[in-house]
């Protein structure tokens, strides 16, 4: 069985993230105590490949895959993925401390019904022993990950259509929560701080609570950088793929900033003071120390600066490379623009060294 959460001893993987209109492929290597980048690509996928998170188009996304794999030279073969955090169920139960692995996969398989509103033919589970249960010395707390196969099978069919084998299914709130081990040390918290990391993508946006390394809160809600190209589109009567290129290279009318990015940066603002406001009602928090932008969005000239001016909330932009070495085969200017959207791909390649 491909593990959810996976307890498979370490093997080099290629992080590969399958967003709503990219994939990301990176490769990472350790030694001497630093991480280094050895290969990474960003392909296209086409329109209406991925929906909401989930394949659509298998052909397409496996396309796709091939073009990262070419693109970026790498030679490995196996592969660490994620499905969304909203197509897995999770849930820590206690159970007896001493059971073997065998022997819990048995009893949680048994009991695996009352936790899960699925029939159970048609979910993939996996569990991760957490530790210790408050609750007594004789119990362990173990999560329990559930997802519907169907959401892992596109996957996996996309993946090994591309000739690569997919070793582990990741869920990204987990991949999210890796990858920012490696960007604490840039921020200016305690141990114990709040962080928000909001990743914008180009259809959704995520919210991630991380508090002492542990995600205690994930939201996903239906926005993005789309947006921005679709008013392009409207505004200037461009195809998709121009709009796509003027968004990013520049080139548009003079009344492009006024009248249509700086109202979308406002909408991006709206759209993170909204979605920590679903955090602060739904918990005993009412602040966070910093917010972290992540995604294709986050790199957008003056963002953080205007979120943390209108939050009040220091805010800074997510880059996992800060600290790593990278190889001569890497083109680091493109890397250093594509670092935000990259939390997810570095949060799988990062399984490597599990």
């Amino acid at each position: 069985m491909l593990g959810l959460i996976g307890k498979r001893k370490a093997t080099p993987v290629l992080g590969l993230d399958i967003s709503s209109t990219t994939v990301k492929l990176l490769e990472l290597s350790y030694s001497g105590g630093r991480y280094r980048v050895e290969s990474y690509a960003v392909s296209s996928l086409p329109v209406d490949a991925v929906v909401e998170k989930n394949v659509n188009d298998v052909e397409g996304v496996a396309n796709a895959i091939s073009s990262v794999v070419a693109q970026s030279r790498t030679k490995l073969k196996t592969v660490s993925a994620a499905v969304a955090g909203s197509s897995v169920i999770t849930k820590v139960i206690d159970m007896p401390a001493g059971l073997s692995e065998d022997d819990m996969e048995t009893q949680l398989t048994l009991e695996a019904d009352q936790y899960i509103p699925y029939p159970l033919e048609e979910v993939a589970i996996d569990f991760e022993i957490q530790g210790p249960s408050p609750k007594g010395a004789n119990q362990v707390e173990v999560l329990l990950a559930a997802c519907r196969r169907e959401t892992i099978d596109m996957r996996v069919a996309a993946i090994e259509a591309a000739d690569l084998t997919p070793r582990i299914m990741d869920v990204e709130a987990y991949a999210m929560e890796r990858a920012f081990s490696l960007i604490r040390n840039q921020l200016d918290i305690d141990e114990d701080g709040t962080v928000a990391i909001v990743d914008i993508g180009a259809t959704m946006t995520t919210l991630s609570v991380i508090t002492a390394d542990s995600t205690i809160y994930t939201r996903e809600q239906l926005f993005g950088g789309k947006q921005l190209t679709d008013e392009i589109m409207r505004r200037y009567g461009l195809p998709l793929e121009e709009a796509g290129l003027a968004k990013k290279q520049g080139g548009l009318p003079d009344d492009y900033e006024p009248e249509v990015l700086e109202p979308f940066k406002d909408a991006v603002v709206q759209q993170v003071a909204r979605s920590l406001q679903f955090f602060f009602s739904s918990s005993q928090y009412n602040d966070v120390d910093c917010i972290v932008l992540a995604g294709g969005v986050a790199s957008m000239e003056g963002l953080p600066e205007l979120v943390q001016e209108k939050l009040g909330t220091p805010t800074s932009v997510a880059n996992p490379f800060a600290d790593m070495s990278i190889s001569s085969r890497v083109n680091a200017v493109a890397l250093s623009s594509d670092a935000p959207a990259m939390m997810i791909a570095c949060g799988l390649a990062l399984r490597s060294f599990d």
